[in-house]
């Protein structure tokens, strides 16, 4: 019996017979007040519990040999699909010329409306059983093997289509310097279509693989025909120097996307006012890694951008075209979907109560007092 008596007399909690009780009006508003805001702070808890909370780290990039994919969306009003390439290069030495593989290219009138869209390339598919022209000759399979006009890598080498010719020149560095003596570019239409083309504008989608070092990609106008200038200036009536690289960049992201990934450059626009130039982005890319809430992660960049605007008449001469410089930081972001843990709640919830209780019961023992205070002096003031 001792030891119950000590036990009770450790009580915190002192039970008041309920005759002592004295309730009040605002002491009822009080309550009804601090159940609705513990009410709503239980709830912004149990949101912030069942939504993962992201975390941050930097950490140094030390990965190597990897390859980066560059996303991009971008639409020239100005320049015909026929006289646009993509090509990259990066400070290892590696350079890839008119790109041509994953890239969509889509012929544009000066209305933005779309007028044909391809794969990438310029004339018909291949021509299977054509007649013999300009060396082209019958293997034992009776096939057409095309002549690549001395651009020939070995006596087994055939172009059977326009495009092969010019890849064919392209390796061995010269220039199509009139595709109207090619039999396989006259056959598919190509001059007529360059001419077609003429005052179109186009839109170029799809993405490029580049390693993982310090370079850039661009978008060149007239560069796919390499020592054709002169062929193109009397065909078409147009300087080949001298092109509108007016652009709108529709997306442009490197890597994946994550939840949350802002890509500045998207939707960006600008109109070119002079003859010619050459307009530079300055990228700088950040390595990132997602690591979303079941684990799964994401390999993914960021990037930050300036940009410029080199002029025709600036000396030297800048190349015309619409130019993507892009390093890398040595730093890498990680992010990381956490949940707060269900003892984390407990003791959030607690305090809620705890708080909340406490806050309520000095509001409310401050309004009786001076309720009481006021009203005995005034019962005061009445008996004098």
């Amino acid at each position: 019996m001792e030891i119950l008596n000590k036990l009770r007399n450790l009580d915190a909690y002192p039970k008041i017979n309920e005759d002592f009780y004295s309730r009040s009006l605002s002491g009822g508003f009080i309550t009804i007040v601090s159940s609705v805001v513990m009410l709503l702070l239980f709830i912004s808890e149990i949101r912030m519990y069942l939504y993962a909370a992201t975390e941050t780290k930097l950490i140094v990039d030390t990965s190597r040999g990897e390859m980066l994919r560059i996303n991009f969306d971008v639409t020239f009003p100005a320049i015909p699909c026929s006289l646009l390439s993509v090509d990259t290069m990066d400070i290892s030495g590696e350079r890839h010329y008119d790109i041509r593989h994953d890239i969509v290219k889509k012929r544009m009138d000066h209305l933005g409306n779309v007028i044909e869209s391809k794969q990438d390339g310029v004339g018909a598919p291949k021509i299977e059983r054509p007649l013999q022209k300009h060396g082209g000759r019958l293997d034992h399979n009776e096939s057409y093997c095309g002549s690549c006009y001395g651009a020939e890598t070995s006596d087994d080498h055939c172009c059977n289509s326009c495009e092969e010719v010019r890849e064919a020149y392209q390796k061995k560095g010269w220039g199509m310097t009139n595709p109207d003596h090619i039999d396989q570019c006259k056959r598919e239409g190509f001059i007529e279509r360059v001419k077609e083309e003429n005052g179109e504008g186009c839109n170029i989608d799809g993405f490029v693989e580049v390693s993982k070092v310090a370079g850039n990609f661009h978008f060149a106008p007239g560069k796919s025909f390499h020592g054709s200038f002169s062929f193109l200036q009397d065909l078409l009536g147009i300087q080949t120097d001298n092109y509108n690289i007016s652009h709108k960049i529709n997306k442009l992201s490197f890597g994946k996307e994550f939840p949350g990934v802002i890509n500045p450059l998207d939707g960006v626009k600008w109109t070119h006012t002079t003859t010619s130039g050459m307009y530079q982005y300055f990228i700088k890319v950040v390595p990132t890694i997602y690591t979303d809430i079941r684990g799964c992660k994401i390999y993914s960049n960021q990037f930050s951008v300036t940009e410029h605007f080199r002029d025709a008449d600036a000396y030297p001469k800048p190349p015309s075209g619409v130019y993507f410089f892009y390093d890398f930081s040595p730093i890498k972001v990680i992010f990381t979907e956490e949940n707060a843990s269900l003892l984390h709640l407990f003791t959030n919830v607690s305090a809620i109560i705890g708080g909340v209780f406490t806050v309520s019961g000095i509001i409310d023992a401050f309004i009786y007092h001076g309720h009481r205070a006021i009203k005995k002096k005034m019962e005061l003031g009445k008996h004098s």
